[in-house]
């Protein structure tokens, strides 16, 4: 049994290692359905509830350290990649269109709580807060909300579960709906005929540097010193019971992302992969704190999100109706919330090549708003609970 910080910390690093580097050299079947975060989280679990290790003192002050200090530095990372000038590029109507599937998802949590909040345990409302974080921008949205309202990590099993599965069901649902297109843009009314010439004219940034040295090491500087300042600063905030100290050392480092994306050290290469790596030790962190046992009401959540993805959908086929939109438009804009990165320019990809660009600056947009977005949708969410 490990029962010192060092030897812990190193192995979950191992075990997260080894699963992101089988995802990207081996193309098991298995990652097509789920996601190395995903494994790596429920591996972890798997570890905890064999007790692998325990909780001495030296272990837990190890977890709340690195977890507490590699948080804001991750937000900032991950946001360096979002430079809202190059997302303006996309146009109005498919803001708009990202916009109303943000508003879409998160009527679709107000609704299914309204509804089942009584079937769950009073403090359930924070892993939906969570998890509506990651549906409106990313796994790190929902990290960074876990961390800013204190979530315990035996929730974020729940929340992690939700993520995978009804996700990749939705994922496959839209990918088998591109046939279709023709028929649903008559129906709604909407002429695509621009979408190839938005998609034409987008070109994402090429002018970024080389991985070197010099630019992981000044990135790795930078976001470590975000990371202290967004703590310093956060100390003379004024808090109250929702609105925590924590909670705002994320609201400094991801309005510290944003305006660090439209400088020059957006160009340096490198963020993208300290961030994620970040992000691996984070969810590990996470999962060696839970264990399968406290899984019990796993299909009461998995019935949950299908309910929050059927409200999604029907607002937004009512609006495509309305607004006149196309399907690749409600499509892309779903996945970009839902899915963000990883699979919104994969069905951008399945309509036309050249609108993968859209595809990934509509994700992009999802890492600034999901943290703002989930923590409002967790403020409505924490009063229905109260009712």
């Amino acid at each position: 049994m490990i029962e010192d910080g060092f030897s812990y910390l190193a192995l979950l690093t191992m075990i997260s290692s080894i699963v992101v580097y089988s995802e990207r050299e081996y193309k098991w079947k298995l990652f097509e359905y789920l996601p190395a975060i995903v494994i790596i989280y429920f591996v972890v679990m798997l570890l905890s509830t064999m007790g692998l290790w325990s909780k001495t003192p030296d272990i837990t002050a190890t977890y709340k350290t690195i977890k507490s200090d590699i948080l804001p530095a991750m937000i900032f990372l991950l946001l360096l990649q979002a430079d809202l000038r190059e997302i303006a590029k996309i146009g109005k109507k498919m803001l708009f269109a990202f916009f109303l599937a943000s508003v879409s998802i998160a009527f679709g949590f107000i609704g299914m709580f309204a509804i089942l909040h009584s079937y769950f345990e009073p403090d359930a409302w924070r892993a939906f807060s969570a998890l509506s974080g990651s549906w409106m921008g990313g796994t790190a949205n929902m990290v960074a909300i876990q961390g800013a309202l204190g979530i315990a990590d035996t929730d974020m099993g729940y929340a992690l579960l939700i993520d995978s599965i009804d996700y990749a069901i939705w994922v496959m649902i839209l990918l088998a709906l591109v046939p279709l297109a023709k028929r649903f843009d008559h129906w709604s009314g909407a002429d695509g005929t621009a979408l190839r010439e938005v998609g034409e004219r987008l070109t994402l940034s090429q002018t970024k540097d080389s991985i070197s040295f010099q630019s992981i090491f000044l990135l790795l500087g930078t976001a470590l010193s975000v990371s202290a300042m967004s703590r310093y600063l956060a100390t003379d905030l004024p808090t109250n019971s929702f609105i925590t100290q924590t909670t705002w050392v994320v609201i400094v480092a991801t309005i510290s992302g944003i305006i660090a994306a439209m400088t020059p050290l957006s160009q340096k290469a490198g963020s993208n992969e300290l961030g994620n790596i970040s992000l691996y030790i984070i969810v590990a962190l996470i999962a060696s704190r839970a264990d399968f046992y406290e899984l019990t009401q796993a299909p009461l959540y998995i019935v949950a999100g299908f309910i929050i993805i059927a409200i999604h959908i029907l607002l937004m086929v009512i609006s495509a109706r309305i607004f006149k939109l196309d399907l690749f438009t409600l499509g892309v804009a779903s996945l970009a919330n839902i899915g963000g990165v990883a699979s919104a320019p994969i069905l951008a990809g399945a309509y036309s090549k050249a609108l993968i660009p859209v595809g990934v600056l509509m994700a992009m947009m999802g890492y600034i708003v999901g943290t703002f977005g989930g923590l409002a949708v967790g403020k409505v969410l924490e009063m229905i609970s109260a009712l």
